[in-house]
């Protein structure tokens, strides 16, 4: 008799433990766009960055990477989330979310813990 195979959605042969991978891949989408004056960069909720295309300095746009990508892993891990009207957040990834309106104000303030968090890395 033949021994069945389950096949992944992907194809791949299910196994019944995964094998971590021995490198780390980055695939982090990252493109250069016209940004409103005063924005840097930005994560979209996609996971994506954008960077003010007026950025020319490499050691700026570096810093402006790591920053964002701090962002991109809260959202990964279910403690950041937005859209046009309001940030959602909660520093566990579990639980109800906050909500806080968005504004100039807001958006990208060090005083909020996930903008905090950003700027230390």
């Amino acid at each position: 008799m033949k021994e069945a195979k389950l096949l992944d959605v992907d194809g791949s042969v299910n196994m019944s433990f995964k094998l971590k991978s021995p490198y780390k891949i980055d695939n982090t989408p990252i493109y250069f766009v016209e940004e409103e004056d005063g924005v840097l960069g930005r994560t979209n909720m996609n996971c994506s960055i954008t960077i003010n295309s007026k950025v020319r300095d490499t050691k700026q746009i570096e810093s402006i990477i790591k920053h964002e990508k701090v962002h991109v892993k809260q959202i990964k891990d279910g403690r950041l989330a937005y859209d046009d009207n309001n940030i959602y957040h909660r520093k566990s990834g579990k639980g109800k979310w906050k909500v806080k309106k968005r504004s100039k104000q807001v958006d990208g303030s060090p005083i909020n813990w996930w903008e905090a968090e950003a700027y230390k890395k």
